[in-house]
């Protein structure tokens, strides 16, 4: 296998929690509004240094998705998951979008977001 050349991002960032490895751009940030079965999660418009599984359909609160987990390229840690389709038309806009864990990010200063936001929707899976 050969050499693994990570992308450096430029402004505040989201870093993985284990290896530190730059994740997404904090105005990439679509949503603070999402939950997975470890708690918050993010929406994003784009993500680096990734790696993404094999796609599968999953069942979240708000309907039935295709979906493929994200891992860190650098340290093989699952991060979050990619939208690859929404079976439901008002769930649409999160097709190509990428949900990263709270719990497993950072930001730039090795120290964890504290934003207060309020949860208007989550879309966990059931557990």
């Amino acid at each position: 296998m050969g050499r693994v050349f990570l992308v450096e991002l430029d402004g505040r960032i989201y870093r993985c929690k284990f290896c530190k490895s730059h994740l997404a751009l904090a105005d990439d940030l679509v949503s603070r509004a999402f939950h997975s079965r470890q708690g918050k999660a993010y929406l994003f418009n784009s993500a680096v240094n990734i790696i993404v599984g094999a796609k599968e359909e999953r069942m979240m609160l708000s309907g039935m998705h295709t979906v493929a987990d994200i891992f860190c390229c650098c340290c093989g840690q699952i991060v979050g998951w990619k939208y690859e389709a929404a079976h439901e038309k008002n769930q649409k806009y999160k097709e190509g979008k990428f949900v990263l864990e709270r719990g497993r990010i950072i930001d730039g200063i090795d120290s964890e977001f504290f934003l207060d936001s309020q949860s208007t929707m989550s879309d966990g899976e059931d557990a």
